[in-house]
């Protein structure tokens, strides 16, 4: 048996798929809160009944969720359109070795993951299908497993980008004062972009894991090459029958082609309105999405053909998005969240800090995989022990988003759409995501503990 046979058997002995781990995730908060909160019994039951219904049909979230479906559902259906399958071939061209496709793969996921999360986490799931895809046709031995997670790879870096949540609401005027007590005179307006993604430190972590995740997996795949798998290519049905009357419409090819190119100038006109890179959101990519889609299909009826193929790999996060909601409820209003970040503010000294942040930030996440979520409780008591501690800002901020988008490694959440698309399960990515989180722990506290 291969090394990586043996490593996938460990973690297909240990690891249940990610529903599960969703289930036994809200058990154990349950136990948590029980544990923690005060008052009678029956008393601490209402409430985390109460909480966690209130997490698990919080509005706003629901709309997240939708724009998450979204996001995989059209970025799938515009993945099987042709000149996208040309281009990722064109990428996936330079080398036709699996080890080096895995290092491409996982090199241009974490470029996009820099400058957006959702576009990295759509592209880098739609290569490691097309790779394993053209491997299979060419009938080599490969590690699809090993590909995924080289298209997951970039939720490593997301938060330290342009795209993460806690930078970009530091750098809103007046957000910070609006999170932290009003009192605090001396907090600043805003915590500028130079001080969080564009500093020193965080060029120095993405630098250093931009050049030695793709070298890991290289090496990985080397060692791990795999076994030959039949992977089936995706491609939506081209249409040539003759058809009349209005139907026509839905199988011209230029109809979808007008109506793609009208969004995206819709589009393009709310970027342009914008400053800087702000319009990169989950409604502009699905815009854009749903925009190239119809445009790059030829038509109508193509464009839904291939939807029906995408949309089946949505029922993961229908399901599961929610449970992570109650859980986010049920730790944020019993105050569990809090609790924790208050213990680490207390035992903490200038220096330790900013490591109990990266520590508790990547704990939280595994309850809470959502940065902007976690920035939002855990944000106030960070900026004020950072202030009372004479601790940059920026660098705390960074210690958080570090902490966070670490253990997306570990917490397959995220991994949600690249499953989707790729029809991998969890455990056959996680065994190597875990490597990359141990390098990510290595880089991260190096350049915490240097800067």
């Amino acid at each position: 048996m291969s090394f990586a046979k043996r490593f996938e058997k460990v973690f297909r002995l240990l690891l249940p798929s990610p529903f599960a781990i969703a289930l036994l995730l809200t058990i154990f908060s349950f136990g948590l809160f029980w544990l923690y909160a005060d008052g009678p019994w029956l008393s601490r039951l209402g409430n985390s009944i109460d909480y966690w219904q209130a997490g698990l049909w919080n509005g706003p979230l629901l709309v997240f969720m939708v724009q998450m479906m979204l996001i995989l559902v059209l970025g799938h259906t515009l993945a099987l359109a042709k000149p996208v399958t040309l281009f990722v071939n064109w990428i996936l061209s330079l080398s036709r070795d699996p080890a080096k496709n895995t290092a491409l793969i996982s090199f241009f996921t974490l470029v996009l993951a820099f400058l957006n999360w959702g576009l990295a986490l759509v592209f880098g799931a739609v290569m490691a299908r097309k790779a394993a895809e053209n491997l299979s046709a060419r009938g080599q031995v490969f590690n699809y497993g090993l590909l995924g997670a080289a298209g997951y790879s970039g939720l490593m870096v997301w938060h330290g980008g342009i795209s993460g949540s806690a930078p970009i609401k530091a750098a809103e005027p007046g957000h910070v004062q609006s999170l932290v007590n009003s009192q605090i005179n001396a907090m600043p307006d805003r915590i500028a972009w130079e001080e969080t993604i564009f500093s020193p430190m965080n060029g120095t972590a993405s630098l250093f894991l931009l050049i030695l995740i793709p070298l890991l997996l290289y090496w990985v795949a080397r060692k791990a090459p795999g076994q030959k798998e039949n992977i089936q290519a995706q491609n939506s049905s081209i249409e040539t029958s003759e058809h009349q009357g209005a139907e026509k419409l839905d199988h011209s090819p230029w109809f979808g082609l007008i109506i793609g190119l009208l969004i995206l100038i819709i589009g393009l006109r709310s970027a342009w309105n914008s400053e800087g890179l702000n319009f990169l959101t989950p409604n502009f990519i699905n815009l854009a999405l749903l925009a190239l889609g119809l445009a790059f299909h030829g038509s109508l009826q193509n464009f839904l053909n291939a939807l029906d193929d995408a949309i089946h790999g949505a029922a993961g996060i229908l399901l599961q998005f929610p449970l992570y909601f109650g859980i986010m409820g049920l730790m944020r209003d019993g105050g569990l969240i809090e609790a924790m970040s208050n213990y680490f503010s207390a035992n903490s000294t200038a220096f330790s800090f900013p490591l109990w942040t990266f520590f508790s930030a990547g704990i939280i996440n595994i309850f809470v995989p959502s940065g902007g979520g976690q920035w939002a409780i855990q944000g106030p008591v960070l900026l004020e022990t950072a202030q009372s501690l004479g601790i940059p800002y920026g660098k705390a901020i960074m210690a958080m988003a570090y902490g966070d988008q670490l253990t997306n490694m570990l917490q397959p959440f995220w991994a949600l759409p690249l499953l989707g698309i790729t029809g991998l399960k969890a455990r056959r990515i996680v065994p190597y995501t875990l490597l990359l989180m141990l390098l990510g722990a290595v880089v991260f506290l190096g350049v915490l503990m240097l800067f």
